[in-house]
């Protein structure tokens, strides 16, 4: 039977399918967030077809706006050569200019063939004909971008599928680090994963400075900490540190974060609820993700924080050039944490 994204289909699903050879003939995965996109093309590609029989029965597609779909359709029809399947991966499906035409293939697909149509950077408009054929007849998967508050949770959970922990610290400075690029934050976490002795299991921020290049003590984890408990001090060490070391430390980076930090305090000011359990099921956030707001909360009032927010805003335009003046971004961002911390 096939399956959907709607009510509730995962990747993990989709791959839990894969590995017991439950096969669709057509697979549309689409969506923003690429990282899962490629991990269930690349199972398929893996795991449908023995390595002897791919030479002849694996065909991958990278798909241009010249790219004629009548050749994919051509090339899924055929039958394959001394296997059961053959499978036709096509990337980049989202240049093809007339995606829809494939419709006409999917309404009658061969079950000899496994089609994947790997659509990125957003989804198939759902009123397209294309979609409602592969949901009749295979699987359609929508690949979201992680919101920033589960990115702790996604390196906890890559970690323990591989054996390995991550300690609180470490794992937070990765997660605003590197932010919700998957993709890169998983290239970053192999790098760590080959790096780590072979007699410890538990990845430490002295293991992420070494590897990664983020200092253990002077980055935007320790920056914002140093903001939510008013430590003047150590707010002012570290915007130095980032101002010597601009390329390591740029200030777009940094901005989204206290920016999210303040927007989620606003929110929680409008909460009817301010108890802990409250805060955490109106801004959709966990209960230790809470503390944080809370302390901020006890140190900034919702006045102080509405211009803390349009400082934020006022920083962000002028270091995009707009009114900047005569100053440079370290002076914008010298005076963006002494508005915030007086």
């Amino acid at each position: 039977m096939a399956k959907t994204s709607i009510g509730g289909l995962s990747y993990k699903d989709v791959l839990a399918s894969i590995k017991r050879r439950e096969f669709v003939p057509v697979y549309l995965l689409m969506g923003e967030e690429s990282y899962y996109i490629d991990l269930i093309s690349d199972a398929l590609a893996e795991g449908v077809l023995a390595e002897e029989e791919k030479d002849f029965n694996q065909m991958v597609i990278y798909c241009t706006k010249e790219t004629d779909v009548r050749n994919i359709i051509n090339t899924a029809k055929r039958y394959p050569m001394m296997s059961e399947y053959q499978v036709v991966i096509v990337k980049e499906a989202q240049n093809l200019l007339k995606l829809d035409e494939l419709t006409e293939y999917v309404q009658n697909p061969l079950n000899s063939t496994i089609l994947v149509l790997c659509h990125k950077n957003g989804n198939v408009d759902r009123r397209k004909k294309l979609v409602a054929a592969v949901q009749r007849v295979g699987v359609v998967y929508e690949s979201q971008k992680l919101k920033d508050s589960t990115l702790p949770g996604f390196i906890t959970e890559y970690l323990a599928e591989r054996n390995l922990q991550i300690d609180n610290p470490a794992r937070m400075i990765m997660a605003e680090y590197i932010g919700a690029d998957l993709n890169r934050m998983v290239g970053e976490l192999n790098k760590l994963i080959i790096a780590i002795p072979k007699d410890t299991t538990t990845i430490t921020p002295e293991l992420v400075e070494l590897n990664i290049g983020i200092s253990k003590e002077y980055n935007n984890w320790e920056l914002k900490n140093a903001i939510v408990a008013k430590d003047v001090f150590k707010a002012n060490q570290i915007i130095a540190y980032f101002n010597s070391n601009p390329k390591a430390n740029p200030p777009f980076v940094t901005l989204p974060i206290l920016f999210n930090l303040f927007a989620s305090v606003m929110q929680a000011y409008y909460s009817p609820d301010k108890s802990r359990e409250g805060l955490a099921q109106h801004l959709g956030i966990t209960t230790w993700q809470v503390n944080e707001i809370m302390n901020t909360m006890r140190n900034y009032s919702a006045m102080k924080t509405m211009q803390i927010i349009g400082k934020l805003r006022e920083t962000d335009t002028k270091l995009k050039g707009i009114e900047k003046g005569n100053s440079t971004d370290a002076d914008l961002m010298r005076e963006l944490i002494f508005f915030i911390l007086h």
